[in-house]
């Protein structure tokens, strides 16, 4: 039964299965989980194209960090994981800021560093309103 629940959820569009896991996911956790697979597929990518294994290593940890986050805040746990968040997209800021610096280019190091510094300040925020 359950191995043809996850075809069927396979099967569908994406958009559907987006919708189903937003029903069943907590609105606060959305960033955590979509910016942890956005941080996955980039390393992912730097791996793929520039056979950078810092960068997949990286991208696996953060992300990671910010998918278990996101499972934090959908558990109930939320001040935890959205420090969590918080910290793990400080770091990536402080990372991918100290590259663009070396670097001099914007993509991807930039962007990252953009994505990483409003969800630092979305979580941040988050966790100040659920500390007791």
């Amino acid at each position: 039964h359950h191995h043809t629940q996850l075809s069927y959820l396979l099967e569908r569009p994406s958009s559907q299965l987006f919708y189903n896991m937003s029903n069943i996911v907590p609105g606060s956790a959305h960033p955590a989980f979509g910016f942890g697979a956005i941080t996955i597929a980039g390393g992912l990518l730097g791996y793929v194209r520039k056979g950078s294994k810092p960068s997949l290593g990286a991208g696996v940890v953060c992300g990671g960090l910010l998918i278990a986050s996101g499972a934090m805040i959908s558990g109930g746990s939320q001040y935890n994981g959205h420090s969590l968040a918080a910290g793990t997209s400080a770091l990536m800021t402080l990372c991918m800021g100290h590259r663009l610096l070396k670097t001099g280019k914007f993509m991807p190091a930039g962007m990252v560093s953009v994505l990483a510094a409003a969800s630092m300040g979305y979580h941040m925020n988050k966790a100040f309103e659920w500390k007791d």
